[in-house]
């Protein structure tokens, strides 16, 4: 009987052991390894592993399957895939997370789409494209010492129904069972995969889910927390280390479906853009937080003028909320960590992919010549590279960091 006590005795001791080398909920706090307690200030990696058309100063094609189809049409399939092969190559390095590291920030947000990690046509069959690129970004952030959040950018089924998670214009994903199986797969088989990583502080698990304009958007809110519930079941049967990060309907903005938390590493994440950046604006999540004793961490806000930025970034953290803002990279504009120039022959890639093609032939009239596609393509493949970036040394102010 002694040996069987001071056994579980070591167990109990190595499996805490192990829990704090991991980033910790405790209360309304994350609480670091050391014992402390961190305050997340960080960015988003948006564009890079799930690219959205207004970053490419596309309008109508706003999504990454309409993207890819307009460099399909261009350059053709086998040439497209080389093409976002070096993109995902040149977008985010490790001088990336080196400079997002020295501005003073403590972690990054990684948005990633289900289709480099499964064929979407063919969910049993699994890609090493998203697991590469998330075993790179992880690993140069251990170098950093810079934390890591998991983001399911675009979901199987899709989660919102709009050019974000790159779907088909609904939200499949709560009424389609396979497609629930599928994402709850892929999120096993991430936990799997990196529940030793302690620089990952856990897994966001959907972005943005169900849209405002959603006639049925109640009926639909009320199936969220029970899906989040399903993909909680799933990871906490390969991890118990990483906290897991839900938020509401309505692009993470609705809370009202929420019960009590159903797990004890659970953190709620927000979303706020474009209103007045004062108090009255997140007291609902203080409020929240308040109510369940839980973290609260505002996974996106910005796409605004610095003085914006710096005065809802004061705010959060009045109230002890850590925040995370979108995004580091972008063309040809201050609303990011760094920009990158946009080329006259991009300009042209930008008017073929708006023109309305209604057929071949049309879209035989509308392509630009082979020579400036050529070198719109290679360029932004090398501008987009951290040493030909700008930094954009107001937006680091408004964020308060060097």
């Amino acid at each position: 009987m002694k040996k069987i006590f001071f056994a579980f005795i070591l167990s109990i001791s190595t499996l805490f052991s192990q829990q704090q080398k991991f980033v910790q909920v405790v209360g309304k706090d994350f609480i670091e390894p050391n014992g402390n307690t961190i305050l997340l200030r960080g960015i988003n990696l948006g564009n890079w592993l799930n690219p959205e058309g207004y970053m490419f100063k596309f309008h109508n094609v706003n999504s990454f399957r309409l993207i890819d189809n307009s460099i399909k049409e261009l350059i053709g399939a086998d040439e497209a895939r080389k093409f976002w092969k070096t993109f995902r190559d040149n977008y985010i390095t490790k001088e990336d997370i080196h400079f997002i590291k020295s501005t003073g920030l403590n972690h990054i947000r990684v948005p990633f789409n289900f289709k480099l990690f499964l064929v979407e046509d063919h969910p049993e069959i699994w890609l090493e494209e998203g697991f590469k690129r998330l075993d790179d970004v992880i690993n140069w952030c251990k170098e950093e010492n810079l934390y890591v959040v998991l983001d399911l950018h675009a979901a199987p089924g899709g989660q919102t129904g709009d050019n974000i998670d790159d779907s088909w214009g609904y939200p499949f994903l709560f009424e389609d069972e396979q497609a629930q199986k599928t994402t709850i797969a892929l999120w096993k088989k991430l936990a799997e995969r990196y529940k030793d990583e302690t620089i990952v502080i856990g897994y966001d698990l959907l972005n943005e889910p169900i849209p405002h304009y959603r006639e049925n958007k109640e009926e639909l809110n009320q199936l969220l927390e029970p899906l989040y519930k399903k993909i909680t079941k799933a990871i906490r049967e390969v991890d118990n280390n990483h906290i897991i990060f839900i938020g509401g309907a309505q692009w993470n903005t609705n809370f009202k479906m929420f019960g009590e938390p159903f797990d004890k590493k659970l953190a709620y994440t927000f979303h706020k853009y474009w209103m007045p950046p004062v108090q009255e604006q997140i007291q609902d999540y203080v409020d929240f937080s308040n109510k369940y004793n839980v973290p609260m961490w505002l996974g996106e806000s910005g796409e605004n003028e610095d003085a914006w930025i710096d005065s809802f970034r004061v705010v959060l953290e009045k109230n002890n909320i850590g925040w995370c803002f979108w995004p580091y990279k972008k063309m040809d504009s201050s609303r990011g960590m760094v920009q990158f120039a946009k080329t006259k022959e991009w300009d042209e890639i930008i008017k073929y992919a708006e023109t309305p093609k209604k057929n071949f032939e049309e879209t035989r009239n509308a392509k630009p010549k082979k020579e400036v596609i050529q070198k719109a393509l290679l360029d932004l493949l090398e501008n987009i590279k951290f040493k030909n970036c700008k930094v954009n040394e107001g937006y680091l102010k408004a964020l308060g960091v060097k």
